[in-house]
């Protein structure tokens, strides 16, 4: 028992320290110190000037650590149980360091902002450099979590869309609509690539036209945006011909690949580890019937190959598993797509890598075990996630015929 307690003081510590960051943010009297904090470090987390860094360790981290000290304590002598007490020792193993920082020693000890390329993606539940990076130059006002990134989960700062370039695939479709209404509410700037000349975007979306088989034309587009949103598919119901399976691969499987390869080749600076991302539409399909055995084969290829293309990926890449909504591709959906469009965007700055959007309560059992086990075994007997650069040159369907919602 005493040791849950202690667990749950430590939690309550880092909760403390979390609620003190977004304090210094909003709250006048602490904010110009928290100022200091931001102003000491470069783009790479070097030191920009001694003076400031011991300045903002003395005002800004000393007194944060202080208070995960005093409420912790205080909260031990209130309860009187022993194990209340692990949390207060654990906030002293900050404070320390944060004093001898301001005195220009063991600078070693701040590993948030340890100098040097960023090297993994956004960690999920722990802040790693790359993760705390973003709230340094990508967003002040967003990742706000010191150790444990639960608070930014809870409260939907951990992803910012304000300011991002995303580019939404099948946008003329009603998913695709849906997002790009709800990316421009999060302040994004929103490109709406599409097969269909004719479609109208609300304003202030830039439109960019592209064909089937032609996923290499768009990578110039492709190095200026931040989130690529791969959303576009066909369903060809029961029809079972050649013709309609080599489109149904070639539109659900193989294009999405190619897009997703191409994307990941504009991933070349260090920060690009901490700002990019990939949305990839793979459907409940992946473990439950869809009532359309190509869509469900072709998607359900497509989900195997983003489990493998994950386990190496230079950033994050987030599965969009979504159940049946009211759309072009299936009008006998149950949610709307404006709904789901929605919680797609409220989950994701929830920082859930697989956004599970559906009514079926299976697949919320399902997908997290598929996922587990095949992501495992993928890794235990492959040597390299890389996609066959062939995937990048093929072209199965005729692209005069070939229109993706």
């Amino acid at each position: 028992m005493q040791f849950i307690l202690g667990i749950i003081s430590i939690l309550l510590a880092e909760v403390v320290r979390d609620i003190y960051h977004i304090a210094g943010h909003y709250w006048q009297p602490i904010k110009q110190f928290h100022l200091l904090h931001h102003k000491a470090y470069r783009r790479d987390f070097s030191i920009a000037n001694m003076e400031t860094y011991k300045k903002s360790q003395l005002y800004n981290d000393v007194p944060e650590a202080l208070c995960m000290v005093g409420l912790t304590a205080a909260i031990a002598i209130l309860t009187q149980s022993p194990g209340m007490w692990l949390g207060c020792v654990y906030s002293f193993v900050f404070l320390v360091p944060a004093v001898l920082r301001s005195q220009g020693m063991l600078l070693a000890t701040d590993l948030s902002h340890k100098p040097g390329d960023l090297v993994g993606i956004p960690a999920l539940w722990r802040v790693n450099r790359t993760y705390h990076w973003r709230h340094h130059f990508d967003e002040t006002n967003a990742y706000f979590a010191g150790h444990f990134t639960s608070v930014d989960r809870i409260i939907g700062t951990s992803l910012s869309l304000k300011g991002k370039v995303v580019a939404v695939t099948g946008a003329s479709g009603a998913l695709g609509q849906g997002l790009i209404e709800e990316l421009s509410r999060q302040g994004a700037k929103v490109i709406a690539i599409t097969t269909s000349p004719a479609a109208v975007f609300r304003a202030g979306t830039t439109t960019l036209a592209w064909e089937l088989g032609a996923e290499s034309e768009l990578l110039s587009h492709l190095q200026e945006v931040d989130i690529l949103i791969v959303n576009h598919g066909v369903n060809v119901y029961s029809d079972r011909s050649p013709a309609s399976v080599y489109q149904s691969y070639e539109v659900n499987t193989f294009s999405t690949l190619r897009l997703t390869e191409l994307f990941l080749s504009t991933i070349t600076k260090s920060n690009d580890r901490a700002t990019k991302e990939l949305w990839i539409n793979t459907s409940e399909a992946e473990v439950n019937p869809a009532f359309s055995p190509l869509y469900e084969l072709s998607k359900r290829t497509l989900g195997d190959l983003v489990t493998l293309q994950r386990l190496d990926a230079a950033c994050i890449i987030r599965k969009l598993v979504l159940g049946p909504f009211k759309s072009q591709l299936n009008p006998y959906g149950v949610m709307s797509a404006s709904w789901v469009a929605m919680a797609i965007i409220f989950l994701a700055k929830r920082d859930f890598r697989d956004i599970i959007v559906t009514i079926n309560p299976i697949t919320y059992l399902l997908f997290p075990m598929k996922e587990l086990f095949q992501s495992v075994y993928f890794r235990l007997f492959t040597k390299n996630a890389k996609i066959s650069a062939n995937l990048m040159s093929g072209n199965v369907v005729d692209r005069s015929t070939s229109k993706v919602n």
